[in-house]
């Protein structure tokens, strides 16, 4: 026996191969004869691709209708052409590899040589587009134009380059087109010159306006130059007022409150500005914190002065004027009416030392901050007022205040400030009647009045022998509802007068005679 030529299998140095599987039966359906004849290869066909045929097709192919001259021609396979695929244009060149018929002698396929991948005509999976039929050459017959010579105006005209009805053409739709706007621009002036013209359409203004004596224009014209606007300005603050010119020397009678802030302070300045826009130092003559009024003077030649009315003949309904400088707008002008008469006030004056009741006359004339201080003038252009307080929602009855008018002014009556005025122009200071109590406002079902709370010793009240808890209804000849009025029905008396002051005590009513005195 031979020896195996393979190691023992019991050898260690020596390891088994696995067994190996070999190829798995291919399972080749039953195809029937008519599947077979419509998907199968012809007879003699072994290749992926039918050789030519050379003869009809077989009696079972139907053939489609031929195609249309035009899409043969753009489509179809040239007539000298003899492969199954369609060449590439070779342009007379023979591809690489082969002649320009595109068989090689030698035997091998121009059709595949090393350009194929690369070639859109011979790489199946190129995109599908739009190319030029097979054969034709893109740049046979064409001829590069370049750029023509232009022509200079003459030689268009006169250089016989252009024909003679190419030049009349030109010529007619020149003229078209000047002759369309010429029409078109006449049209948009019409149209424009429509809108201006003082037609029916358009109110007509009549060459002058009457300004008749009394109305507000006329009485504006003939006060504004007699009201002055005042400045103050201390160290870094500053504030604004109005005043009016009462006397052919300078003197200027405005609010207390108005200058009140430039008293004893250092470096303060006033300066009045006229309605002409001059400017000049203003200094204090006198002031009263108690009737919030107060005169400067300035330095001015022959200034314009305001006439003084009386403000006893005002009736509420009257016209009235409202002049001064509103926020700093000097020369300002509203008109308004006589709301009401006797209204008493009580002031606040703010940082200022203002400590007033004053009997206002009530007007809903515009008045705001920085008029205070200005006239207020009647339908005769005469002075019968001080505009001097207002009062707005939000804020007391403020002497130029924070807020705006809501048409709640106040101003003092002229009567009143002229007499003050005399005597702080005279004197400096101002005396006033006292009558030295302090009392509440008090009302029940019948009555109302102000209520005695504390009597001054030795003053006007306990020489009278009034005492505390007694009600003033009546002071003179004028009712008494409030304390405020009490302290206005007062100041309007002169020291030293004696007045008839009714009063309830106890339930019972009782007059006693009060000899004023003097603050």
């Amino acid at each position: 026996m031979t020896e195996p030529d393979t190691a023992d299998a019991h050898d260690p140095g020596t390891q088994a191969e696995p067994p190996r599987l070999g190829p798995r039966p291919l399972s080749r359906p039953v195809v029937d004869e008519g599947t077979a004849q419509i998907f199968g290869r012809p007879d003699g066909v072994d290749g992926g691709f039918a050789v030519a045929p050379d003869s009809a097709p077989a009696p079972s192919t139907t053939l489609a209708p031929p195609p249309p001259a035009a899409l043969a021609g753009a489509f179809g396979r040239p007539a000298a052409a003899a492969d199954a695929l369609q060449r590439p244009p070779t342009n007379g060149h023979a591809p690489a590899g082969g002649d320009p018929s595109g068989s090689d002698p030698s035997g091998a396929d121009p059709f595949w040589d090393a350009d194929a991948d690369r070639d859109p005509w011979r790489d199946p999976d190129s995109a599908v587009a739009m190319g030029r039929p097979a054969g034709e050459n893109p740049t046979e017959g064409v001829t590069a134009r370049g750029e023509g010579a232009r022509l200079s105006l003459r030689e268009v005209l006169f250089g016989r380059r252009v024909h003679p009805r190419a030049l009349a053409v030109l010529g007619v739709l020149a003229l078209l087109v000047g002759a369309v706007g010429g029409l078109v621009g006449r049209y948009t002036a019409e149209g424009a010159s429509s809108l201006t013209e003082p037609e029916p359409t358009i109110t007509q203004a009549l060459p002058g306006k009457e300004r008749p004596p009394g109305s507000v224009a006329d009485i504006a014209r003939r006060t504004v130059p007699a009201v002055v606007s005042i400045e103050i300005r201390v160290g870094d603050q500053g504030g604004t007022g109005s005043g009016v010119v009462i006397d052919p020397s300078g003197y200027v009678l405005t609010n207390n409150h108005v200058v009140s802030s430039a008293v004893g302070a250092d470096g303060a300045t006033i300066e009045a500005v006229f309605q002409d826009g001059t400017r000049t130092p203003a200094r204090i003559v006198g002031r009263d914190p108690k009737t919030d009024l107060a005169v400067v003077k300035v330095e001015v030649a022959n200034p314009v002065v305001a006439t003084i009315g009386s403000s006893a003949g005002l009736t509420v309904g009257d016209g009235v004027i409202a002049i001064g400088s509103p926020l700093g707008l000097a020369g300002t002008v509203t008109d308004g009416i006589v709301s009401a008469l006797n209204r008493p006030v009580r002031l606040d004056g703010g940082a200022s030392d203002t400590n007033a009741v004053i009997d206002a006359i009530q007007t809903d004339a515009a008045i705001n901050p920085g008029n205070s201080g200005g006239p207020l003038v009647d339908s005769t252009g005469a002075v019968v007022g001080i505009n001097t307080a207002i009062r707005s929602l939000g804020q007391g009855q403020g002497a130029g205040g924070e807020g705006g008018s809501i048409g709640l002014g106040f101003a003092i009556p002229i009567d009143d400030a002229r007499v003050i005025a005399d005597e702080l122009i005279r004197t400096g200071v101002a005396k006033h009647a006292e009558i030295g109590i302090n009392a509440r406002s008090v009302s029940d079902v019948t009555t109302e009045g102000a209520q005695v709370q504390n009597v001054k010793q030795g003053g006007a009240a306990a020489q009278a022998g009034i005492v505390e808890g007694d009600v003033i209804v009546k002071v003179g000849d004028r009712s008494i509802g409030g304390a405020d009025e009490l302290a206005v029905a007062v100041s309007e008396r002169n020291p030293g007068e004696t007045v008839q002051v009714q009063l309830v005590r106890a339930g019972r009513p009782l007059t006693l005679p009060v000899v004023l005195t003097s603050d």
